[in-house]
């Protein structure tokens, strides 16, 4: 686990890092402030790219995880299942049970603010916390990273500069598309930014937990 960890460890430092950030502008601005703060700045380009971009999580993202089946990696699209089913359990009990407003609704008591909105997305209006989307996005994105470290975690221990080059620019791509989802959230005022912190903690923690205790069992990895 100490050579997973070590090959994992560019992926754990940058989400710590952006949690921190998080917590600290939650901390500072009011929820309603700092959604219009994240979300004052809108072109047609990332209006376009968002807009799709959310979409990886309502399906193409599963049907990317049964791509290893195609090698006969059952065992990985099982491991990408039970992350999937456990984090969206749990998410789904938070969401009915603290039951909150979304942007779009929170919005319309302060009318003297703007929401900006992107053209033809359907907006939801309730169940905002925590976001769904982020959880799905973190949960796939931490898979791809966690079986990228043991596949890899003999070939850092070799010390070879290049390799392991390769491998930090691979677990920053997969931390930078997991924080691209969440925030796709933010921009399209589908969550406020509380709303994808949590989706992302859960998303985060719940591969991170199955595949430490799971590992012997479930991926055959000692």
């Amino acid at each position: 686990m100490k050579q997973i960890l070590k090959t994992l460890s560019v992926y754990i430092i940058a989400y710590f890092v952006l949690l921190i950030v998080v917590f600290g502008l939650q901390y500072v601005y009011p929820k309603i402030e700092l959604h219009l703060l994240l979300n004052s700045y809108h072109t047609s380009i990332q209006d376009t790219f968002f807009k799709y971009y959310t979409m990886m999580a309502e399906g193409p993202i599963y049907v990317l995880a049964l791509l290893p089946l195609l090698w006969k990696k059952i065992r990985l699209t099982i491991f990408f299942a039970l992350c999937e089913l456990s984090g969206g359990g749990l998410l789904q009990v938070l969401k009915h049970t603290i039951s909150t407003e979304r942007p779009v609704s929170a919005f319309e008591h302060y009318h003297d603010m703007i929401l900006p909105l992107v053209q033809g997305v359907d907006m939801h209006h309730s169940n905002s916390f925590p976001s769904g989307h982020a959880s799905t996005f973190f949960v796939f994105f931490t898979c791809c990273a966690l079986f990228m470290a043991y596949r890899y975690k003999l070939k850092v221990d070799q010390n070879n500069r290049r390799t392991w080059a390769l491998i930090c620019v691979m677990m920053f791509s997969f931390f930078v598309l997991a924080s691209l989802g969440a925030y796709s959230r933010v921009y399209l005022s589908q969550h406020f930014l509380s709303d994808v912190c949590m989706g992302s903690i859960i998303g985060f923690v719940t591969p991170c937990l199955i595949f430490y205790f799971g590992r012997h069992k479930i991926l055959k990895i000692n």
